[in-house]
Protein backbone atom coordinates (compact mmCIF):
# COMPACT_ATOMS: atom_id res chain seq x y z
CA UNK A 1 0.00 0.00 0.00
CA UNK A 2 3.27 2.35 -0.43
CA UNK A 3 1.59 4.04 -3.43
CA UNK A 4 0.53 7.36 -3.18
CA UNK A 5 -3.27 8.12 -3.14
CA UNK A 6 -4.63 10.33 -6.80
CA UNK A 7 -4.44 13.78 -4.73
CA UNK A 8 -1.20 15.27 -4.65
CA UNK A 9 -0.32 16.92 -1.58
CA UNK A 10 2.94 15.45 -2.33
CA UNK A 11 5.01 17.22 0.26
CA UNK A 12 2.31 16.36 3.01
CA UNK A 13 1.93 12.81 2.19
CA UNK A 14 5.34 11.86 3.41
CA UNK A 15 5.40 14.67 6.01
CA UNK A 16 3.83 12.76 8.80
CA UNK A 17 6.66 10.82 9.74
CA UNK A 18 7.56 12.85 12.77
CA UNK A 19 9.98 12.05 15.32
CA UNK A 20 9.33 9.95 17.21
CA UNK A 21 12.00 10.76 19.34
CA UNK A 22 11.63 13.26 20.33
CA UNK A 23 7.29 13.42 20.13
CA UNK A 24 7.17 11.82 23.81
CA UNK A 25 3.48 13.52 24.85
CA UNK A 26 0.40 14.30 23.94
CA UNK A 27 1.33 17.77 24.61
CA UNK A 28 3.75 17.91 22.05
CA UNK A 29 1.53 16.84 19.45
CA UNK A 30 -0.83 20.06 20.40
CA UNK A 31 -3.37 18.11 22.34
CA UNK A 32 -5.26 20.81 25.08
CA UNK A 33 -4.14 20.40 28.31
CA UNK A 34 -7.43 19.23 29.70
CA UNK A 35 -6.85 16.38 27.57
CA UNK A 36 -3.91 15.43 28.18
CA UNK A 37 -5.22 15.31 31.75
CA UNK A 38 -7.81 12.42 30.86
CA UNK A 39 -5.07 11.06 28.21
CA UNK A 40 -2.65 10.72 31.71
CA UNK A 41 -6.08 9.47 34.02
CA UNK A 42 -6.72 6.82 31.21
CA UNK A 43 -2.95 5.45 31.96
CA UNK A 44 -1.82 6.85 28.07
CA UNK A 45 1.49 7.52 29.07
CA UNK A 46 2.57 8.07 25.22
CA UNK A 47 0.66 8.38 21.68
CA UNK A 48 0.68 5.42 19.86
CA UNK A 49 2.70 5.32 16.11
CA UNK A 50 -1.12 6.05 14.44
CA UNK A 51 -1.64 8.92 17.02
CA UNK A 52 1.57 10.78 16.53
CA UNK A 53 0.56 10.48 13.05
CA UNK A 54 -2.79 11.39 12.37
CA UNK A 55 -3.11 13.81 15.45
CA UNK A 56 -1.10 16.97 14.33
CA UNK A 57 -2.51 16.34 11.18
CA UNK A 58 -6.17 16.41 12.24
CA UNK A 59 -5.54 19.50 14.70
CA UNK A 60 -4.70 21.58 11.17
CA UNK A 61 -7.88 20.60 9.99
CA UNK A 62 -7.15 17.83 7.48
CA UNK A 63 -8.88 14.97 6.46
CA UNK A 64 -7.54 11.48 7.05
CA UNK A 65 -7.01 8.11 5.93
CA UNK A 66 -5.75 6.26 8.96
CA UNK A 67 -4.25 2.79 8.42
CA UNK A 68 -3.14 0.91 11.17
CA UNK A 69 -3.05 -2.58 12.60
CA UNK A 70 -5.41 -3.70 14.94
CA UNK A 71 -4.74 -2.58 18.80
CA UNK A 72 -2.49 0.55 17.68
CA UNK A 73 -5.07 3.04 19.26
CA UNK A 74 -6.98 4.23 16.75
CA UNK A 75 -9.73 5.29 18.38
CA UNK A 76 -7.62 7.78 20.32
CA UNK A 77 -6.40 9.42 17.22
CA UNK A 78 -9.58 10.46 16.22
CA UNK A 79 -11.62 11.29 19.50
CA UNK A 80 -8.81 13.37 20.70
CA UNK A 81 -8.80 15.80 17.48
CA UNK A 82 -12.44 15.70 17.56
CA UNK A 83 -13.10 16.63 21.56
CA UNK A 84 -9.96 19.17 21.14
CA UNK A 85 -12.52 21.12 18.20
CA UNK A 86 -15.03 20.74 20.68
CA UNK A 87 -14.19 22.84 23.29
CA UNK A 88 -12.83 25.56 20.82
CA UNK A 89 -16.24 26.17 19.06
CA UNK A 90 -18.75 23.80 21.61
CA UNK A 91 -21.95 22.34 20.17
CA UNK A 92 -24.44 19.64 19.81
CA UNK A 93 -24.43 17.06 17.28
CA UNK A 94 -21.05 18.39 16.38
CA UNK A 95 -19.67 14.59 16.01
CA UNK A 96 -20.77 11.41 14.04
CA UNK A 97 -18.78 8.21 14.78
CA UNK A 98 -19.67 5.06 11.68
CA UNK A 99 -18.98 1.79 13.22
CA UNK A 100 -19.18 -2.01 11.72
CA UNK A 101 -20.69 -3.98 15.19
CA UNK A 102 -23.07 -2.58 17.90
CA UNK A 103 -20.00 -3.64 20.45
CA UNK A 104 -17.45 -1.61 19.03
CA UNK A 105 -20.31 1.37 19.29
CA UNK A 106 -20.48 1.04 23.05
CA UNK A 107 -16.23 0.76 23.25
CA UNK A 108 -15.67 3.62 21.11
CA UNK A 109 -18.12 5.71 23.42
CA UNK A 110 -16.83 4.85 26.84
CA UNK A 111 -13.29 5.96 25.00
CA UNK A 112 -15.17 9.51 24.28
CA UNK A 113 -16.99 9.28 27.58
CA UNK A 114 -13.83 8.74 29.58
CA UNK A 115 -11.67 11.58 27.41
CA UNK A 116 -14.62 13.62 27.82
CA UNK A 117 -15.66 13.09 31.54
CA UNK A 118 -14.06 16.42 32.59
CA UNK A 119 -15.87 18.47 30.14
CA UNK A 120 -18.84 17.00 30.17
CA UNK A 121 -18.67 15.27 26.53
CA UNK A 122 -22.26 13.98 26.18
CA UNK A 123 -22.73 10.65 23.92
CA UNK A 124 -25.65 8.68 22.33
CA UNK A 125 -24.96 4.76 20.86
CA UNK A 126 -27.04 4.50 18.30
CA UNK A 127 -27.45 0.54 16.71
CA UNK A 128 -29.55 -2.15 16.50
CA UNK A 129 -31.34 -4.67 18.85
CA UNK A 130 -31.87 -1.60 21.56
CA UNK A 131 -35.32 -0.13 22.03
CA UNK A 132 -35.67 2.67 19.14
CA UNK A 133 -37.89 4.96 21.71
CA UNK A 134 -34.74 5.26 24.32
CA UNK A 135 -33.12 6.06 21.29
CA UNK A 136 -34.84 8.84 20.06
CA UNK A 137 -35.50 10.25 23.36
CA UNK A 138 -31.33 9.97 23.51
CA UNK A 139 -31.13 12.07 20.04
CA UNK A 140 -33.69 14.71 21.09
CA UNK A 141 -31.25 15.64 24.01
CA UNK A 142 -29.17 16.61 21.24
CA UNK A 143 -25.39 14.71 22.37
CA UNK A 144 -22.39 16.16 20.71
CA UNK A 145 -21.21 12.92 19.78
CA UNK A 146 -23.45 10.08 18.06
CA UNK A 147 -21.72 6.75 17.90
CA UNK A 148 -24.00 4.18 15.46
CA UNK A 149 -24.04 1.50 12.76
CA UNK A 150 -25.49 2.72 9.74
CA UNK A 151 -28.93 0.58 9.32
CA UNK A 152 -30.10 2.00 12.78
CA UNK A 153 -29.11 5.52 11.83
CA UNK A 154 -30.91 6.00 9.01
CA UNK A 155 -33.93 4.72 10.31
CA UNK A 156 -33.80 7.90 12.81
CA UNK A 157 -33.03 10.18 10.14
CA UNK A 158 -35.89 8.70 8.81
CA UNK A 159 -38.20 8.54 11.54
CA UNK A 160 -37.26 9.98 14.52
CA UNK A 161 -39.16 14.11 14.28
CA UNK A 162 -36.39 16.69 14.47
CA UNK A 163 -33.46 14.46 14.37
CA UNK A 164 -30.62 15.86 11.88
CA UNK A 165 -27.29 15.82 10.73
CA UNK A 166 -27.23 19.25 9.30
CA UNK A 167 -25.08 20.88 11.60
CA UNK A 168 -22.53 18.14 11.94
CA UNK A 169 -18.50 19.25 11.86
CA UNK A 170 -16.64 15.59 11.98
CA UNK A 171 -17.87 12.25 10.48
CA UNK A 172 -15.13 9.38 11.37
CA UNK A 173 -15.48 6.00 9.96
CA UNK A 174 -13.90 3.16 11.90
CA UNK A 175 -13.40 0.04 10.31
CA UNK A 176 -14.19 1.64 7.20
CA UNK A 177 -13.43 -1.64 5.13
CA UNK A 178 -15.53 -3.47 7.52
CA UNK A 179 -18.57 -1.21 7.26
CA UNK A 180 -18.56 -1.94 3.69
CA UNK A 181 -17.73 -5.63 3.30
CA UNK A 182 -20.57 -5.62 5.62
CA UNK A 183 -22.59 -4.07 2.62
CA UNK A 184 -23.20 -0.93 4.00
CA UNK A 185 -22.97 0.77 1.39
CA UNK A 186 -26.48 2.08 0.38
CA UNK A 187 -26.30 3.30 4.28
CA UNK A 188 -23.48 4.92 3.73
CA UNK A 189 -24.20 6.85 0.72
CA UNK A 190 -27.73 8.20 1.83
CA UNK A 191 -25.31 9.07 5.38
CA UNK A 192 -23.12 11.31 3.20
CA UNK A 193 -25.82 12.65 1.37
CA UNK A 194 -27.83 14.24 4.28
CA UNK A 195 -24.30 16.09 6.31
CA UNK A 196 -23.14 19.05 5.47
CA UNK A 197 -20.09 18.46 2.68
CA UNK A 198 -18.41 21.01 5.00
CA UNK A 199 -16.88 18.82 7.46
CA UNK A 200 -14.00 16.92 8.29
CA UNK A 201 -13.56 13.39 7.55
CA UNK A 202 -11.75 10.21 9.53
CA UNK A 203 -11.09 7.31 7.83
CA UNK A 204 -9.65 4.61 9.93
CA UNK A 205 -9.27 0.88 8.80
CA UNK A 206 -6.58 -1.90 9.44
CA UNK A 207 -6.56 -2.81 5.69
CA UNK A 208 -7.26 -1.09 2.77
CA UNK A 209 -9.69 -2.27 0.17
CA UNK A 210 -10.72 -1.41 -3.33
CA UNK A 211 -13.99 -0.05 -1.48
CA UNK A 212 -12.33 1.72 0.90
CA UNK A 213 -10.88 3.59 -2.19
CA UNK A 214 -13.75 4.33 -3.75
CA UNK A 215 -15.46 5.19 -0.42
CA UNK A 216 -12.34 7.80 -0.24
CA UNK A 217 -12.84 9.60 -3.34
CA UNK A 218 -16.54 10.07 -2.74
CA UNK A 219 -16.14 11.17 0.77
CA UNK A 220 -12.64 13.26 1.57
CA UNK A 221 -11.20 16.00 0.42
CA UNK A 222 -7.52 16.52 -0.80
CA UNK A 223 -7.20 13.56 2.49
CA UNK A 224 -3.77 12.66 3.95
CA UNK A 225 -3.13 9.12 4.58
CA UNK A 226 -1.44 7.79 7.75
CA UNK A 227 0.07 4.31 7.13
CA UNK A 228 1.74 3.04 10.16
CA UNK A 229 1.48 -0.65 8.58
CA UNK A 230 2.15 -0.86 4.83
CA UNK A 231 1.14 -4.48 4.73
CA UNK A 232 -0.99 -6.98 6.47
CA UNK A 233 0.64 -7.89 9.50
CA UNK A 234 0.24 -9.07 13.01
CA UNK A 235 1.88 -7.27 16.32
CA UNK A 236 5.05 -7.99 17.06
CA UNK A 237 5.23 -9.85 20.34
CA UNK A 238 2.50 -11.99 19.33
CA UNK A 239 3.65 -15.83 19.13
CA UNK A 240 1.51 -17.60 16.74
CA UNK A 241 0.89 -21.24 16.26
CA UNK A 242 -1.19 -23.77 14.43
CA UNK A 243 -1.88 -27.62 14.55
CA UNK A 244 -2.87 -30.11 12.22
CA UNK A 245 -5.66 -32.31 13.29
CA UNK A 246 -8.41 -34.68 12.13
CA UNK A 247 -11.33 -32.61 12.52
CA UNK A 248 -13.12 -35.64 14.48
CA UNK A 249 -10.62 -34.61 17.73
CA UNK A 250 -10.85 -30.91 17.19
CA UNK A 251 -13.10 -30.71 20.32
CA UNK A 252 -10.58 -33.27 22.29
CA UNK A 253 -7.58 -30.88 21.18
CA UNK A 254 -9.43 -27.49 22.09
CA UNK A 255 -9.65 -29.02 25.82
CA UNK A 256 -6.51 -30.23 25.73
CA UNK A 257 -5.08 -26.48 24.95
CA UNK A 258 -7.36 -25.10 27.55
CA UNK A 259 -5.59 -27.41 30.65
CA UNK A 260 -2.47 -26.84 29.18
CA UNK A 261 -2.55 -23.10 29.72
CA UNK A 262 -4.50 -22.97 32.01
CA UNK A 263 -5.01 -19.86 34.22
CA UNK A 264 -4.99 -17.76 30.70
CA UNK A 265 -7.96 -16.24 29.33
CA UNK A 266 -9.06 -17.91 25.97
CA UNK A 267 -10.84 -15.60 23.33
CA UNK A 268 -12.11 -19.07 20.85
CA UNK A 269 -13.50 -17.59 17.43
CA UNK A 270 -16.10 -20.01 16.09
CA UNK A 271 -17.20 -19.72 12.04
CA UNK A 272 -21.24 -20.37 13.34
CA UNK A 273 -23.24 -19.08 15.75
CA UNK A 274 -24.38 -22.48 16.57
CA UNK A 275 -20.91 -23.84 16.82
CA UNK A 276 -20.52 -21.30 19.06
CA UNK A 277 -23.04 -22.26 21.29
CA UNK A 278 -22.55 -25.99 21.25
CA UNK A 279 -18.81 -25.50 21.81
CA UNK A 280 -20.09 -23.18 24.91
CA UNK A 281 -21.92 -25.95 26.30
CA UNK A 282 -19.52 -28.77 25.77
CA UNK A 283 -16.97 -26.62 27.86
CA UNK A 284 -19.15 -25.89 30.50
CA UNK A 285 -20.56 -29.02 30.67
CA UNK A 286 -16.52 -29.93 31.19
CA UNK A 287 -16.59 -27.67 33.92
CA UNK A 288 -14.85 -24.85 32.21
CA UNK A 289 -16.28 -21.04 32.92
CA UNK A 290 -17.06 -20.46 29.34
CA UNK A 291 -19.67 -17.77 27.62
CA UNK A 292 -20.80 -16.98 23.95
CA UNK A 293 -20.82 -13.75 21.88
CA UNK A 294 -23.03 -14.54 18.77
CA UNK A 295 -25.08 -12.64 16.40
CA UNK A 296 -28.27 -14.65 17.83
CA UNK A 297 -28.40 -13.82 21.07
CA UNK A 298 -29.88 -10.32 22.35
CA UNK A 299 -28.26 -7.42 22.59
CA UNK A 300 -28.56 -7.39 26.32
CA UNK A 301 -27.15 -10.34 26.48
CA UNK A 302 -23.86 -9.53 24.07
CA UNK A 303 -23.28 -7.04 26.54
CA UNK A 304 -23.61 -8.93 29.32
CA UNK A 305 -21.26 -11.73 27.83
CA UNK A 306 -18.54 -9.16 27.21
CA UNK A 307 -18.69 -7.30 30.44
CA UNK A 308 -19.06 -11.12 32.23
CA UNK A 309 -15.36 -11.70 30.43
CA UNK A 310 -13.62 -8.30 30.93
CA UNK A 311 -14.48 -8.17 34.08
CA UNK A 312 -12.26 -11.50 34.42
CA UNK A 313 -15.96 -12.90 35.79
CA UNK A 314 -15.32 -15.97 32.84
CA UNK A 315 -12.02 -16.91 31.51
CA UNK A 316 -13.09 -18.25 27.97
CA UNK A 317 -15.12 -16.34 25.81
CA UNK A 318 -16.16 -17.93 22.25
CA UNK A 319 -17.08 -15.79 19.59
CA UNK A 320 -18.23 -15.30 16.09
CA UNK A 321 -16.44 -13.11 13.91
CA UNK A 322 -18.96 -9.94 15.45
CA UNK A 323 -15.99 -9.75 18.30
CA UNK A 324 -12.73 -10.08 16.20
CA UNK A 325 -13.30 -6.52 15.27
CA UNK A 326 -11.84 -3.57 17.10
CA UNK A 327 -12.64 -4.94 20.85
CA UNK A 328 -10.51 -3.90 23.15
CA UNK A 329 -10.54 -6.45 25.48
CA UNK A 330 -7.09 -5.61 27.51
CA UNK A 331 -6.42 -9.04 29.48
CA UNK A 332 -6.88 -11.72 26.54
CA UNK A 333 -4.00 -13.84 26.55
CA UNK A 334 -4.69 -16.81 23.95
CA UNK A 335 -6.35 -16.69 20.30
CA UNK A 336 -7.78 -20.03 19.51
CA UNK A 337 -9.25 -20.38 15.85
CA UNK A 338 -11.20 -23.16 16.50
CA UNK A 339 -12.74 -22.80 12.74
CA UNK A 340 -10.29 -21.17 10.38
CA UNK A 341 -11.47 -18.01 8.76
CA UNK A 342 -12.47 -17.92 5.66
CA UNK A 343 -11.19 -14.44 4.57
CA UNK A 344 -7.49 -14.41 5.24
CA UNK A 345 -7.64 -11.09 6.61
CA UNK A 346 -10.44 -11.78 9.52
CA UNK A 347 -7.05 -13.84 10.62
CA UNK A 348 -5.51 -10.80 11.02
CA UNK A 349 -8.08 -8.89 13.14
CA UNK A 350 -8.81 -12.29 15.36
CA UNK A 351 -5.39 -12.14 16.31
CA UNK A 352 -5.43 -8.81 17.19
CA UNK A 353 -7.93 -9.14 20.55
CA UNK A 354 -4.22 -10.25 22.19
CA UNK A 355 -0.81 -8.92 22.19
CA UNK A 356 -2.75 -5.42 22.19
CA UNK A 357 -0.80 -2.30 23.31
CA UNK A 358 2.84 -3.65 23.86
CA UNK A 359 2.01 -6.58 25.54
CA UNK A 360 2.68 -10.24 24.08
CA UNK A 361 -0.04 -12.77 23.91
CA UNK A 362 -0.17 -16.69 22.06
CA UNK A 363 -2.75 -17.18 18.70
CA UNK A 364 -3.55 -20.82 18.15
CA UNK A 365 -5.32 -21.91 14.43
CA UNK A 366 -6.58 -25.67 14.22
CA UNK A 367 -6.08 -26.96 10.84
CA UNK A 368 -8.01 -29.77 9.29
CA UNK A 369 -7.52 -31.86 6.45
CA UNK A 370 -9.90 -29.72 5.20
CA UNK A 371 -8.68 -26.22 5.74
CA UNK A 372 -4.86 -26.71 4.60
CA UNK A 373 -5.61 -24.36 1.57
CA UNK A 374 -7.24 -21.65 3.68
CA UNK A 375 -4.27 -21.76 6.23
CA UNK A 376 -1.77 -21.25 2.89
CA UNK A 377 -3.27 -18.09 2.13
CA UNK A 378 -3.23 -17.19 5.51
CA UNK A 379 0.55 -17.80 5.69
CA UNK A 380 0.60 -16.42 2.57
CA UNK A 381 -1.05 -12.67 3.49
CA UNK A 382 1.41 -12.39 6.74
CA UNK A 383 4.51 -13.43 5.17
CA UNK A 384 5.68 -15.85 7.65
CA UNK A 385 5.34 -19.83 8.25
CA UNK A 386 3.83 -20.45 11.74
CA UNK A 387 5.70 -22.99 13.60
CA UNK A 388 3.24 -26.00 15.65
CA UNK A 389 2.06 -25.73 18.65
CA UNK A 390 3.63 -28.66 20.65
CA UNK A 391 1.14 -31.05 21.85
CA UNK A 392 1.29 -34.69 23.65
CA UNK A 393 -0.61 -36.74 21.33
CA UNK A 394 -1.34 -39.70 23.93
CA UNK A 395 -2.58 -37.25 26.47
CA UNK A 396 -4.59 -35.67 24.44
CA UNK A 397 -6.36 -39.18 23.60
CA UNK A 398 -6.76 -40.05 27.08
CA UNK A 399 -9.47 -37.40 26.78
CA UNK A 400 -11.69 -38.72 24.30
CA UNK A 401 -14.02 -40.54 26.57
CA UNK A 402 -14.87 -37.23 28.58
CA UNK A 403 -15.13 -35.46 25.61
CA UNK A 404 -17.35 -37.42 24.00
CA UNK A 405 -19.87 -37.83 26.92
CA UNK A 406 -20.16 -33.86 26.86
CA UNK A 407 -20.15 -33.68 23.46
CA UNK A 408 -23.31 -35.62 23.82
CA UNK A 409 -24.62 -33.90 26.62
CA UNK A 410 -24.06 -30.38 24.45
CA UNK A 411 -26.28 -31.85 21.43
CA UNK A 412 -29.09 -32.60 23.83
CA UNK A 413 -29.24 -29.06 25.55
CA UNK A 414 -28.84 -27.67 22.06
CA UNK A 415 -32.05 -29.16 20.83
CA UNK A 416 -33.75 -28.86 24.22
CA UNK A 417 -33.04 -25.02 23.79
CA UNK A 418 -34.33 -25.62 20.39
CA UNK A 419 -37.46 -27.11 21.07
CA UNK A 420 -38.13 -24.65 23.77
CA UNK A 421 -37.60 -21.64 21.53
CA UNK A 422 -40.39 -23.26 18.75
CA UNK A 423 -42.85 -23.84 22.09
CA UNK A 424 -42.26 -20.32 23.51
CA UNK A 425 -41.17 -17.04 21.33
CA UNK A 426 -41.95 -14.91 23.77
CA UNK A 427 -40.07 -17.05 26.85
CA UNK A 428 -36.43 -15.57 26.32
CA UNK A 429 -35.14 -17.87 29.00
CA UNK A 430 -31.84 -17.28 29.89
CA UNK A 431 -29.93 -20.16 27.88
CA UNK A 432 -27.44 -17.50 25.90
CA UNK A 433 -25.20 -16.44 28.59
CA UNK A 434 -25.67 -17.80 32.14
CA UNK A 435 -24.71 -20.83 33.88
CA UNK A 436 -28.23 -21.29 34.35
CA UNK A 437 -28.51 -23.09 30.74
CA UNK A 438 -30.02 -26.57 30.98
CA UNK A 439 -28.33 -29.22 31.82
CA UNK A 440 -25.51 -27.11 32.76
CA UNK A 441 -24.63 -27.76 36.20
CA UNK A 442 -24.23 -31.59 35.21
CA UNK A 443 -20.90 -31.18 35.20
CA UNK A 444 -18.42 -34.13 33.90
CA UNK A 445 -16.13 -35.52 36.33
CA UNK A 446 -13.71 -38.11 35.86
CA UNK A 447 -15.36 -39.59 32.47
CA UNK A 448 -18.37 -40.56 34.26
CA UNK A 449 -21.52 -38.23 34.48
CA UNK A 450 -24.21 -37.27 37.58
CA UNK A 451 -27.51 -38.86 36.74
CA UNK A 452 -29.84 -37.17 35.02
CA UNK A 453 -33.60 -37.42 36.79
CA UNK A 454 -36.26 -37.90 34.44
CA UNK A 455 -33.82 -39.14 31.85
Amino acid sequence: MAAPEEHDPGSEESQPALEEVETKTFKDLGVTDVLCEACDQLGWTKPTKIQIEAIPLALQGRDIIGLAETGSGKTGAFALPILNALLDTPQRLFALVLTPTRELAFQISEQFEALGSSIGVQCAVIVGGIDSMSQSLALAKKPHIVIATPGRLIDHLENTKGFNLRALKYLVMDEADRILNMDFETEVDKILKVIPRDRKTFLFSATMTKKVQKLQRAALKNPVKCAVSSKYQTVEKLQQYYLFIPSKFKDTYLVYILNELAGNSFMIFCSTCNNTQRTALLLRNLGFTAIPLHGQMSQSKRLGSLNKFKAKARSILLATDVASRGLDIPHVDVVVNFDIPTHSKDYIHRVGRTARAGRSGKAITFVTQYDVELFQRIEHLIGKKLPVFPTQDDEVMMLTERVTEAQRFARMELREHGEKKKRSREDTGDNDDTEGAIGVRNKVAGGKMKKRKGR
